[in-house]
């Protein structure tokens, strides 16, 4: 029998992909992202077993939340780590007739052949993904995040080969992602796509210093603030985000 190790569920979201979405926020996650609110998600937690039987039947619940333009969003930690529960997940929720949406960083992308052929039918079973560029630079990124972006600008251009949709999510982070040229250079990159239906940006924010607190990690990005309005706003302006429609280019 197929096991998911999860976090929470939360059941009604509106920033978590297209209209009104209830989310399953899986573990495990190998990135270690110096902004990351949710530590409490990287590793996966033993106690917190779900089958994909349960996810659904927990989820289907918050069905007349979700109307006609949402769903559930599956994210984590970082879902890719675990394939084979997605596959089963995202299988019987389609048979629901559900939309599905996987917020994801890429990072356990690859192109072994065997990852490829599960990765393609996890494609036929979902609607969208959301992927966080953490950083265009790879020596920042890797600053960043600890490990390389090389695979997770990979897997977005796969998807595009692919045609398949995606929204990208930028973290505005001040000292860090914060800086014209690498949010230009991001800018310059996805204009060579063709499945971008929206670019978002977030605003850095401090939120998760609890967490750490409770797990007695230290804070790596202590002192720094958010980004003003005027940052934010100029980070939109650069990665041109008023020009994505919500579909993808013809």
């Amino acid at each position: 029998m197929t096991k998911g190790y999860y976090q929470s569920i939360e059941s009604f979201a509106l920033v978590d992909g297209p209209g009104v979405r209830s989310v399953l926020f899986l573990t495990g996650c190998p990135f270690r992202c110096l902004f990351c609110h949710n530590p409490d998600t990287w590793e996966f937690d033993p106690k917190n077993v779900i089958t994909p039987e349960e996810a659904l039947k927990k989820l289907i619940r918050y069905k007349t939340y979700w109307k006609d333009n949402g769903g559930i969003t599956i994210s984590g930690g970082e879902p890719l780590m675990q394939m084979d529960f997605l596959i089963e997940f995202c299988r019987l929720a389609k048979a629901e007739n559900i939309n599905i949406t996987i917020d994801t960083s890429g990072a356990p992308f690859n192109t072994n052949p065997e990852y490829l052929k599960k990765f393609d039918e996890l494609l036929t079973l979902t609607d969208l993904f959301m992927v966080d560029i953490k950083c265009i630079d790879d020596e920042v990124h890797k600053k960043l995040t600890g490990k390389s972006n090389k695979n997770v600008l990979e897997m977005i251009m796969y998807l595009n080969a692919k045609r398949y949709p995606i929204w990208i999510r930028h973290v505005l982070v001040p000292t860090i992602t914060d800086d014209d040229e690498l949010l230009s250079r991001m800018d310059g990159f996805i204009k060579t796509l063709d499945n971008v239906q929206r670019v978002e940006v977030l605003p850095y924010h401090t939120l998760g210093i609890h967490k750490y607190e409770i797990l007695g990690i230290k804070y790596p990005l202590e002192g720094v603030p958010a980004p003003s309005q005027e940052r934010v706003d100029n980070a939109n302006k650069l990665l041109h985000t008023d020009s994505y429609t919500g579909y993808l280019k013809k």
